[in-house]
């Protein structure tokens, strides 16, 4: 049986944009098969993390499925986030099929995985400035146009949930930008 050459992303996606999945399908011409790490999958409802694995999961594969990428060309998997850094590669390990190489840019996953001994390469980042999710979060919360940021499935995702009503009323508990915290 031959081996498949997979690689792994690690990401939140609270929520996945455009810049996500236009770094997967830039990975996807690297590997045969990419693993979709939805990270910190047991952390929701928080204003850096709105929503919960579920929906993340069903934002990312719409989007993919929007984007006619190929279903069998790669996983989504939850990953929580472990109690620390020196068992989270172990952790990652037992919840994926084996992988060769990871893609990040961040430091310390490129850090833990390269002691581990294996292969990090950077992603390009597709128009980092205005693709991240801080920046779509923060535009849900200053009644921007946030929708121009993300795919069409995803818009129709939020919309379902009330994900900017749920964004709105997670800051007015929290203060990350800038709004007055609330005391109970």
């Amino acid at each position: 049986m031959k081996q498949r050459k997979r690689g792994l992303f690690i990401g939140r996606f609270q929520p996945p944009h455009k810049g996500h999945i236009k770094a997967i399908q830039n990975l996807l011409a690297k590997v045969e098969e990419l693993i979709i790490i939805i990270g910190s999958s047991q952390i929701s409802h928080e204003l850096d993390n709105p929503f919960t694995t579920g929906e993340r999961i069903c934002m990312m594969k719409s989007a993919l499925d929007e984007a006619e990428i190929n279903p069998y060309k790669y996983l989504i998997l939850p990953i929580p986030d472990a109690p620390m850094h020196s068992i989270w590669v172990a952790q990652i390990f037992s919840y994926t099929p084996p992988f060769e190489m990871v893609f990040s840019n961040d430091p310390l996953t490129r850090r833990l995985f390269q002691e581990a001994k294996v292969k990090v390469y950077n992603i390009d980042f597709f128009q980092r400035k205005i693709y991240s999710a801080t920046e779509v979060r923060r535009r849900m919360l200053a009644d921007e146009n946030w929708k121009i940021l993300v795919p069409k499935v995803v818009i129709d995702i939020i919309t379902q949930i009330d994900g900017v009503r749920r964004l709105n009323e997670l800051a007015m508990t929290d203060s990350p930008f800038g709004r007055r915290k609330v005391v109970h």
